[in-house]
């Protein structure tokens, strides 16, 4: 009991490092949440402060949801404490202690945990966003859909009940993270940013 509550404990912290607000503030001085999505991931920092900016702030999102993912498996001897280290490092990082519990999305620390749990997983998570985005065209709402089957799928796929256990609880804090924008039409996104207005005829 007491690893599982240290695996959670852990994962939250690592989860809570602002890595998109501290980077911005760092590059374009000035935090990226302002502008954009609101949101302090990679996508809203390329918006807010540029591409290598973005490219750090991926890096380490990736490298906490990593150490998280690796925390669970080595410290806890349940098949569940993948599944909380995941779960912990994604809500850490939506709703992050070190910056007013205002984060991101949580993409890509549950991407750098399957890394760490189960390589494979990483790839079918970012197949289910890619492909339930382009369905829906809408980012939010893709979300909570790859969120929601993505433990179910990788389980029938691979039959492995521990990293389809991290991978439902990752996305499920996703997909209740994304009903938040659910509604929601952005300026600066891929395919769910407002379109301009037809020209009128005269």
């Amino acid at each position: 009991m007491l690893s599982l509550v240290l695996v959670l404990v852990a994962g939250y912290l690592l989860g809570s490092v602002p890595s998109g607000v501290w980077v911005g503030a760092l590059v374009a001085g000035r935090d990226v949440r302002s502008g954009g999505s609101g949101h302090s991931g990679a996508t809203n920092t390329w918006r807010q402060a540029g591409l290598p900016a973005a490219v750090v702030v991926a890096v380490l999102d990736l490298a906490k949801g990593f150490a998280a993912g690796w925390i669970g498996q080595r410290l806890g001897a349940s098949v569940w404490a993948p599944a909380l280290a995941t779960a912990a490092v994604v809500a850490g990082h939506c709703w992050p202690m070190l910056a007013g519990l205002r984060g991101g999305i949580g993409l890509a620390p549950l991407a750098g945990a399957m890394l760490a749990i189960a390589p494979l997983g990483a790839l079918v998570g970012l197949g289910l966003a890619i492909a339930s985005t382009l369905l829906l065209r809408h980012s939010a709402r893709g979300n909570v859909l790859s969120g929601l089957l993505f433990g179910p799928v990788l389980w029938l796929l691979t039959g492995n009940a521990m990293p389809s256990l991290a991978a439902g609880a990752g996305g499920l804090v996703i997909a209740i993270r994304s009903m938040t924008d659910w509604r929601r039409v952005y300026r600066q996104l891929w395919l769910d940013r407002e379109r301009p207005a037809p020209p009128r005829l005269r």
